[in-house]
């Protein structure tokens, strides 16, 4: 299947898209220009800057919502308002690149060198407490993250490793047992992730202009073609979660290159999403 262009390319490099009623549909980020853009009903797509960075950002369940910026984390209250945490590292040379929240509310977040440097990442979380806690290193870029349904387990993509990884996921014990779900080829880039209501675990790939859709057994069998090769992340929305959203980058491309790129596609895929995890601070 193939997916529609929604918006014109309205971002330089589109990331983490994130459906959730609270703030009233779809949200995903330019990353690199710092701002978080949101969906409105008459079709209009609205920004707001958070920092030098807005890399990830999930629904906060008291309203507002956790935005991973540069080095750290922001949390926007309910009214809108903005209040910028610790830093958690200094280092200019790295970012924030991609999270989620898992199933006791925890936001995870993991990072890239701007220059991708091997094993320079890192994979944080963010308790609610405001707590940060370093829980992966080595990583080159770190990105795609979500949990299966029942929330034992958590899949989770290193880009520089072109594979898919699943791990067991208990609250206290964090993220065990790593192995591989789906190995791919040394042009494949796995990019953002999301994991439907029956499991199936869908993944962008960066360079590949798809995404893919794995099932709970690590087998292809679905393949949405986006009309933009750099494709960035994906998730479910709509008021029935049943249409998937596609995010796509313009970054490293010469003006009138790949003219899509930048913008936001959807797909009818016959299948459903599941509420997005909110963070619980």
């Amino acid at each position: 299947m193939r997916a529609e262009q929604v918006t014109d390319p309205v971002a330089h490099h589109a990331e983490g898209p994130v459906w959730s009623p609270s703030w009233g549909g779809l949200r995903w980020v330019d990353m690199l220009a710092g701002d978080v853009l949101s969906f409105a009903p008459d079709g209009t797509v609205r920004r707001k800057h958070v920092g030098r960075v807005a890399a990830a950002l999930r629904p906060r369940r008291g309203g507002g919502a956790v935005v991973a910026v540069e080095r750290g984390f922001v949390l926007e209250d309910a009214d809108g308002a903005l209040t910028a945490l610790d830093p958690v590292w200094s280092d200019p040379a790295v970012r924030m690149n991609e999270g989620g929240c898992d199933p006791d509310g925890r936001f995870w977040c993991g990072s890239m060198a701007y220059d991708q440097a091997p094993g320079a990442a890192a994979l944080y979380r963010l308790d609610p407490d405001g707590s940060v806690t370093t829980v992966l290193e080595g990583v080159t870029v770190s990105n795609g993250l979500d949990w299966s349904p029942d929330g034992s387990l958590a899949y989770y993509d290193d880009t520089a490793t072109h594979r898919v990884d699943v791990f067991d996921y208990d609250r206290d014990a964090g993220l065990t047992g790593r192995r591989p779900f789906v190995e791919l080829p040394d042009d494949g880039n796995p990019d953002g992730l999301t994991v439907d209501a029956d499991g199936g675990v869908w993944v962008a790939l960066f360079g590949g202009g798809a995404v893919h859709r794995y099932t709970a057994d690590g087998v292809l069998d679905v393949v949405v073609e986006v009309p933009a090769a750099q494709v960035t992340a994906c998730t479910f929305g709509g008021p029935g979660l049943d249409q998937l959203f596609v995010t796509t980058s313009r970054e490293g491309l010469a003006p009138g290159d790949d003219p899509l790129a930048g913008a936001l596609f959807r797909a009818d895929v016959g299948g459903a999403g599941r509420p997005v995890r909110e963070f619980a601070g």
